[in-house]
This record gives C-alpha cells, sequence and structure tokens, in this order.
C-alpha cells in the first residue's frame, strides 16, 4: 500500500484539502502545455486560413468555437495561440529568474560599494510601475514578440534579485557557510555549491506564481496593439478582435476564457507549492 493510502483517513483528507487546488492547477498547466505541443494536429483548420462566406458564425458543428470577422476558425487561433503565450510567459519568467537571481546573489556577497550599486540600479528599475514601463519599452522598440519579451524582461528581474539578495542574506550568516570558509572552500564553489541550492525554492515559487501574471501581462500588450505582428494567433490579440462585437461574444470571450484558465492554474499550482516546500504547512 502506498504512502498516501496508509495515512489514516483525517490525515489523508486535510492533505486533499490542503494540495487539492495544487493538483487541479497542474492539471489545468499540464493541458495547456500539452495542447501547446501538440497545436498542429490538434487544430482543425490552419490558424490564419479565411472564409468570408463564412465570418462571424456562431458556435457550430463544424466550427466549435465559431469564426472570426474574417472567417478563421476561433478555435484553431486559439490552440496556436497557446504556443506564443506559454512560451512568451515561459520566456520571460526563466530569464528574468535567471538575471535577477545571479544580481541578487552577487550583491549580497560583494556587499560593500559592489552590492549598493547592484541594488540602487534594481531600486531603480522598480520605481516604476511594471506594465507602464514595459509599455514605454515595447513601444519604444517597436511591434513583434521579441521585443515585447525583452521589453517584459527589463522589468521582471528586479523582484527576484530583490528575492535572491535576501535570502542570500540570511545563508552568508548560517555556521555551515562559515564551516566551508575555513575548510578552504572558494567563494565560487561557497555559492554555486551551497548558497544557491538553498534559494531555490522560494524562487521556484515566485517563478510558479510569476508565469501567470506574465502571460497576462503579455496578452495585455498583445491587446494594446504591442505584441504579435497580425495575423499571427495571439490570446490578448484575439482578445482585442473582438472587443466591439458583442453580439459575436464568442470572438473575444473565449480567448478571455483561455488566459483566465492559466493565471489560476499557475497560481493554484504556485500555492500548493509554497507550501510543499514548507515543513510546517507540508505535516500538518
Amino acid at each position: 500500500m502506498s504512502a498516501t493510502l496508509a495515512l489514516p483517513l483525517p490525515r489523508w483528507r486535510r492533505r486533499v484539502r490542503r494540495f487539492g487546488l495544487a493538483w487541479a492547477g497542474g492539471a489545468i498547466v499540464l493541458a495547456w502545455i500539452l495542447v501547446a505541443l501538440l497545436a498542429p494536429w490538434l487544430a482543425p483548420f490552419p490558424p490564419e486560413a479565411q472564409d468570408l462566406a463564412n465570418r462571424l458564425a456562431p458556435p457550430s458543428a463544424t466550427h466549435w468555437l465559431g469564426t472570426d470577422i474574417l472567417g478563421r476558425d476561433v478555435l484553431s487561433r486559439l490552440i496556436h495561440g497557446s504556443r506564443i503565450s506559454l512560451l512568451a510567459g515561459f520566456t520571460v519568467v526563466l530569464l528574468g529568474a535567471a538575471i535577477g537571481t545571479a544580481v541578487g546573489i552577487l550583491a549580497a556577497w560583494l556587499r560593500g560599494w559592489g552590492e549598493e550599486a547592484m541594488m540602487r540600479v534594481t531600486d531603480l528599475v522598480l520605481c516604476f510601475p511594471p506594465i507602464i514601463l514595459a509599455l514605454a519599452l515595447a513601444a519604444a522598440l517597436g511591434i513583434g514578440t521579441t521585443n515585447t519579451i525583452i521589453a517584459m524582461l527589463v522589468v521582471w528581474w528586479p523582484k527576484f534579485a530583490r528575492l535572491a539578495r535576501s535570502l542570500a542574506i540570511v545563508q552568508r550568516s548560517q555556521e555551515y557557510v562559515e564551516a566551508a570558509t575555513v575548510l578552504g572552500l572558494s567563494q565560487t564553489r561557497i555559492l554555486t555549491r551551497h548558497i544557491l541550492p538553498n534559494t531555490l525554492g522560494p524562487i521556484a515559487v515566485l517563478c510558479t506564481l510569476d508565469l501567470g501574471i506574465a502571460i497576462l501581462t503579455f496578452a495585455g500588450l498583445s491587446f494594446l496593439g504591442l505584441g504579435v505582428v497580425p495575423p499571427t494567433p495571439e490570446w490578448g490579440s484575439m482578445v482585442a478582435e473582438g472587443r466591439e462585437l458583442v453580439e459575436q461574444w464568442w470572438v473575444a470571450t473565449f480567448p478571455g476564457l483561455a488566459i483566465l484558465t492559466v493565471v489560476v492554474g499557475f497560481n493554484f499550482l504556485g500555492d500548493g507549492l509554497r507550501d510543499w516546500l514548507d515543513p510546517k504547512a507540508r505535516n500538518r
């Protein structure tokens, strides 16, 4: 019998209640990842194929989610749009986490003027509202997926730098770091083999929670016309195309629901990961 089934029933129920939403969030995220990977085989029509004779057709047996103003199949564009939205979210968060973590840990280890210089640059970026700064940078760089990702990266790494620095400051005062120093281990090895691994848990939680926010931000920039280049399918631009089509509600509703489910999925998964990494919460 597995360890889970061997638990007393009340404790098993508590774990299901505590981590049930995390499993649901993980299932939602996994489902969308599979949809993105299998998009060419799942989409019933080419995402950019136009059929003006069937423009703005309501959901039917042929077009399950209807068609848009150019007669393109909404379901096909929704499926292919998941590739760009998920790719943009993962790229921004993972690169932002890598850059911010490196800056934060290095600043905590250098101390003195090096730490001050790094953290003042971080504070300078944090002074601006992230969405406003990303909007300004995206407008300056021009329309395009790559430019939008670059604009988001500029505003995404400081939060990770702040978190990594605070975690590294706590770790550098631990006895094991002092013992490693006394044993003659190099500073690089102490950073990479001892301090960095002990900071990855909270950073992983922040990454998971931030993935939904990054996808939502990218969709918001695309909604404003600063994301993908038409006619590339993307959820935010699809919502923008249907924002004035009140009677043809399906054009904007289904991409909006896709964004909602992904954000909720990552939030549930991040909350569960945070509780699981906390020994006190895990043993309740």
